[in-house]
């Protein structure tokens, strides 16, 4: 058996399978194909790039991998082997890395036999050209899968979009963009569109490389796992622990067609990232790695079979552009996060610079003082809108959720239970003051 993993920076659930109104046919087939599942509670361990990523190809907590901040600002594993590439490689698989995997560098880079990473071109505007970087991504996956492959293999292919710079070229829109919290106005209106120009090409993108690995008649005995590291770069989006930040598009396709009447194609139970790695080893048929995993397979589920659920999802914050500690408990009925720091002023630098985020400055975004609790009833506020943290009657709720909330940061040795973290030597946090991420600014 193979894996092919294929993932998106920044695209949360922006896709119709999720209800969003863009055009993504390529991955819309793939999950309407029989035998693909499509979670639609599916959650990152962290809303920042590098941290969930490692979360997920670790099986670990960031707070517990190492990873609590960006790779290329200085953030590092704890342990480099211990890691999904490194794990199927001692089990005999072939390990190829194509695009972007944003969590070692790559002159420190383990795990992978194989790498294809095209050079980057830029536009005639002096911008990094990377749709046609992400194409190129796409080629050289496409054109691995068409090789013949003694061994079985585990295709880790990343794209750039929906990240940040979108494509020059912008759709028009009709409707108002129908994202929670964005301001809707006419910089917003083309930012959407170039934003759904990057998920049409992140679409072709896929299709590419889903159709070489039809093509190569190897879909039958391969598990292809699609999704994304968290929610979209906009203001109360990314970076942000509600489902707006952790959300995220994920579908698993066993390595068989499978009788479609074993399970939904559709799964709403609430399930974190952490899930996968037990998962891929569960279907690829190779023992568990020898530090301890997080998640629980979702094979079970995926196949219409008891699961145990978890009493809650975690999710965390410590590092992205600034620093911004923050964690989370969600379980079916509730979602409760704590900032654990006395500064209650929001970190700018955290937000992506956009149009969208200029609205949210104009608006009062940068004196708005952050809730330091906040408490969401899902069963009633689906959309996690209406904070309901000093509200009377939920105060069992919250001391619960708190106090669970307390257990696991202690459980997992969560290094924030000890007051501020401080960031590794050589690694760059913009200041609270700072409006943009960009590095030195003043």
């Amino acid at each position: 058996m193979n894996l092919l993993y294929l993932h998106a920076h920044d695209l949360g659930r922006c896709l119709p399978a999720h209800g969003y109104p863009v055009e993504a046919p390529h991955l819309e087939t793939f999950r309407q194909r029989p035998g693909t599942r499509c979670f639609a509670n599916a959650h990152s361990a962290a809303p920042t790039c590098s941290p969930s990523r490692a979360a997920l190809l670790t099986g670990r907590y960031p707070h517990e991998c190492g990873m609590l901040g960006l790779m290329h600002r200085g953030f590092r594993l704890h342990e480099g082997e211990e890691h999904l590439a490194s794990h199927l490689q001692k089990q005999g698989f072939e390990t190829a890395l194509a695009g972007i995997q944003h969590i070692q560098p790559g002159e420190e880079l383990q795990g992978y036999d194989r790498r294809f990473h095209p050079v980057k071109r830029t536009t005639k505007e002096g911008r990094v050209d990377w749709g046609g970087w992400d194409w190129e991504v796409a080629e050289s996956a496409a054109g691995y899968l068409r090789e013949a492959h003694e061994s079985p293999f585990f295709l880790d292919c990343g794209f750039w979009w929906p990240h940040r710079p979108f494509p020059e070229e912008s759709e028009s829109w009709q409707a108002p963009p129908p994202l929670d919290g964005i301001h809707d106005s006419p910089a917003a209106r083309e930012d959407f569109g170039a934003f759904h120009s990057a998920i049409r090409h992140l679409d072709r993108c896929c299709g590419l490389v889903l159709e070489a690995l039809e093509e190569s008649g190897r879909m039958q005995d391969t598990l292809v796992l699609f999704t994304t590291d968290h929610g979209p770069a906009f203001p109360e989006h990314k970076c942000r622990l509600t489902s707006r930040g952790t959300g995220v598009a994920m579908m698993l396709r066993p390595p068989s067609e499978g009788a479609p009447g074993r399970g939904p194609s559709s799964i709403d139970a609430p399930v974190s990232q952490l899930d996968l790695f037990p998962t891929i080893c569960d279907y690829l048929g190779v023992d568990s790695p020898t530090w301890s995993l997080r998640g629980e397979s979702l094979r079970p589920l995926m196949e219409g079979a008891p699961w145990r659920r978890r009493d809650a999802l975690f999710g965390e914050v410590t590092f992205h552009a600034g620093y911004e500690p923050m964690r989370s408990i969600r379980t079916e009925e509730y979602l409760l996060v704590k900032v654990f720091e006395e500064d209650l002023r929001p970190v700018p630098a955290n937000v992506d610079d956009s149009a969208c985020k200029e609205d949210w400055i104009d608006a009062g975004g940068w004196e708005n003082q952050r809730e330091p609790i906040s408490l969401y009833d899902l069963k009633k506020d689906s959309r996690e809108l209406c904070n309901l943290a000093d509200d009377p009657a939920y105060a069992v709720v919250r001391e619960q959720l708190e106090s669970q909330l307390d257990s696991w940061m202690r459980e997992t040795q969560d290094p924030l239970r000890e007051g501020e973290v401080v960031p590794p030597e050589g690694a760059y946090v913009n200041e609270r003051e700072h409006r943009s991420a960009t590095i030195g600014e003043p």
